[in-house]
């Protein structure tokens, strides 16, 4: 199976989530950028609101395309497997998570606009990204939602590693994948079209969000 972009991604994994349409206790997070789109088509279906959550990954020195790790607002995580694999050194982490941190800040500014993160708490979230290979990203999104004290999290995507769906299970309250491919191979395996998202993009799709459901504010 391929979809042909990310829209007709969310599309498929919102059929898969009509359990949480028109819930006035369910809020859409998508990752950015690529997760966006993805969870506009899902918020859409479902209507309820949509908000970006800022994940970085923190890239291996020289190898950036391979996680160590992950860091979001509040919290990070480390890959010890590939630190402990590759020799990487606690300077090398903390010089990566300090440079991803600066644009982890950077993109919750201007993705928002000056607007608050929406309210979770005590909500049903479910945490969208366009697919997962290794899922460093969407544990440590996971875990840092968990400390702004939601009901339930949700984690959904169309796409997504057979093994990394089942670990992610121990993070989250339900795993959503709409396929789970074997051989995995990559995301952008499984799209026609898997253009890089523009800021532009990011930023026209959560105002367009804005008539989704019933906004709630921190």
């Amino acid at each position: 199976m391929l979809f042909q972009d990310r829209f007709e991604a969310g599309r498929i994994l919102a059929s898969r989530l009509s359990q949480f349409a028109h819930r006035n206790d369910v809020i859409v997070l998508g990752l950015p950028r690529g997760g966006i789109p993805v969870a506009f088509e899902v918020a859409k279906a479902l209507n309820s609101p949509l908000d970006v959550f800022v994940v970085r990954k923190l890239g291996v020195p020289g190898r950036e395309e391979l996680a160590m790790g992950a860091i979001a607002s509040g919290i990070r995580v480390v890959n010890r497997a590939v630190v402990d694999a590759l020799g990487i050194k606690n300077d090398e982490i903390e010089e990566a998570a300090t440079e991803q941190r600066a644009e982890l800040e950077r993109r919750e500014r201007e993705y928002r606009n000056g607007r608050p993160m929406l309210d979770v708490h005590d909500r049903t979230v479910i945490l969208i990204d366009d697919g997962l290979a290794t899922g460093s990203s969407m544990l440590v999104a996971a875990m840092a939602l968990r400390k702004r004290e939601p009901a339930r999290i949700v984690i959904a995507v169309p796409v997504a590693a057979p093994s990394t769906c089942e670990e992610l299970e121990s993070e989250a309250d339900q795993v959503v994948c709409a396929i789970t491919p074997e051989p995995f191979l990559a995301v952008g395996h499984w799209y026609r079209d898997f253009r890089q998202t523009s800021d532009d993009e990011v930023h026209k799709l959560l105002d367009r969000a804005n008539q989704f459901g019933a906004p709630r504010v921190a």
